[in-house]
């Protein structure tokens, strides 16, 4: 029987969605899991009721890890792990407060094994089917669960066990490795997120078809973006899509065209960069996080926007899946960040939401109808109605085209975010509140 183990963050007294969905996963493949959760002594109530399904549970709990980045998170959770028998760890792809992505695939790192990235299901001859395609796991690997299974309920004949609670007397981390001045990223602060808010003017639906064609013909300029003062020395560009941000903040970039982590950080070593800027596709989201791992260095994920001030990055993303952005430093070099980078723009996008879900049919009759390229929100790609290819938002792609017509999109900031390059954006929600009006030209308070 497999022993499989599944990384668990409680978040305001409730499981992580995408870790719920890892645990099902774990527990349809084995009887022997092990639950591992670091956090305060107040998450032992929460993860007890996992007891009950069947799973041992230890709660990582210490003062010294307080404030810990997803980098010393990761490094706490390996030197527990290193003392426990697994086949596979499983982790939700990411957490819903953070959205990194990068927790799992530094895991991965510290441990020394494979990763396999954005599961959608996984059978008992771990046979996996991803986001990119199927892949046969090898054991031992660490892989991130997409939200796409549903945890049980547990059997009412069912009772609790005991949380069993480790500290740092137990795991024997390096302090100087954990907590907050274990963790090369810091936050120097956090403010409301009003970038991308436009001015809606609402409009009946008889209008859309002649005012998307009248668009079409008209010619947008674009804003040049404006460039950092004082440029940073030796920046890396993972690949030729995030070259255009290297040079925003750097006189001199160097293009890199290797792909795989561990030659990368090799030559990390040597040329010691200031700073290495990815691609937050896919790739780079699973790539990166594990360089900075090797490197012991500070990464911060789905940068929306980026500065210079001669030595420092100064990093913007967005934070808790709202409307908050976070400033963000690396203390430790080189400096690293996922970067969303916008695709090659079309003139007109026909995106979807879970508003949808119950109307697909008529969405895609609308694309069809306008020649637009469909697309859709995390919500409705998480219902499994749309593909991830399709998914517009801080996890899916960046998007600049003439315009984008939204369709039961609720407009939370990790969608409206890559939707910033829209020439003009049209709105279409019966919810007169929704957030999406706020960064739409154009609105229609009707169902499609």
């Amino acid at each position: 029987m497999m022993k499989l183990i599944v990384c668990v963050k409680v978040i305001n007294g409730e499981i992580n969605p995408f870790d719920e969905s890892a645990l099902e996963c774990a527990l349809s493949l084995s009887d022997d899991v092990t639950v591992v959760s670091m956090g305060p002594k107040s998450a032992e109530s929460v993860l007890q009721s996992l007891t009950r399904l069947g799973a041992k549970v230890i709660l990582i709990s210490d003062k010294l890890y307080a404030g810990s980045d997803t980098l010393a998170t990761a490094y706490i959770l390996s030197e527990t792990i290193k003392k426990l028998d697994y086949d596979l760890i499983l982790c939700g792809r990411q957490s819903v407060d953070g959205d990194t992505a990068q927790v799992g695939p530094m895991l991965s790192a510290k441990l020394g094994v494979d990763v396999v990235t954005n599961v959608i299901t996984l059978d008992k001859e771990l046979n996996a089917k991803t986001r990119l395609g199927e892949v046969k796991i090898k054991t031992p690997s660490v892989v991130t669960i997409e939200r796409g299974y549903y945890l049980r309920l547990p059997s009412i004949f069912s009772k609790l066990g005991e949380v069993a609670v480790w500290d740092n007397t137990k795991i024997c981390c390096d302090v100087s490795k954990c907590g907050l001045d274990g963790s090369p990223t810091r936050v120097l602060k956090t403010f409301q997120s009003r970038s991308g808010k436009r001015k809606c003017q609402f409009i009946n639906m008889s209008e859309l078809i002649p005012l998307v064609k009248s668009l079409r013909e008209q010619d947008f300029q674009k804003t040049e973006q404006s460039l950092s003062k004082e440029k940073l020395k030796s920046v890396w560009a993972i690949g030729e899509k995030v070259l255009p941000k290297a040079q925003e903040i750097a006189d001199d970039v160097v293009l890199i065209t290797e792909t795989k982590p561990e030659k990368i950080a090799e030559m990390a070593r040597v040329q010691k960069p200031s700073v290495i800027l990815w691609n937050a596709d896919t790739e780079g989201r699973k790539n990166a996080p594990i360089v900075a791992a090797m490197l012991d260095t500070g990464l911060c994920a789905d940068c929306t926007s980026l500065e210079a001030d001669g030595e420092k990055l100064i990093m913007y993303r967005p934070a808790k899946g709202g409307d908050i952005t976070a400033k963000i430093k690396c203390i430790t070099s080189p400096q690293m960040a996922t970067v969303r980078t916008e695709n090659e723009s079309t003139e007109v996008i026909v995106s979807g939401g879970k508003g949808v879900r119950d109307s697909y049919d008529k969405l895609c009759s609308l694309a069809q109808e306008l020649n637009a390229e469909l697309a859709a929100s995390r919500g409705l790609v998480d219902t499994g109605m749309a593909p991830y290819e399709h998914q517009i938002g801080l996890t899916g792609k960046m998007v600049s085209p003439k315009v984008y017509i939204a369709v039961g999109i609720s407009g939370a900031v990790h969608h409206t975010c890559a939707i910033e390059g829209a020439d003009v954006v049209i709105a279409i929600n019966p919810d007169k509140n929704a957030r999406i009006f706020e960064y739409a030209d154009y609105g229609i308070l009707s169902e499609l």
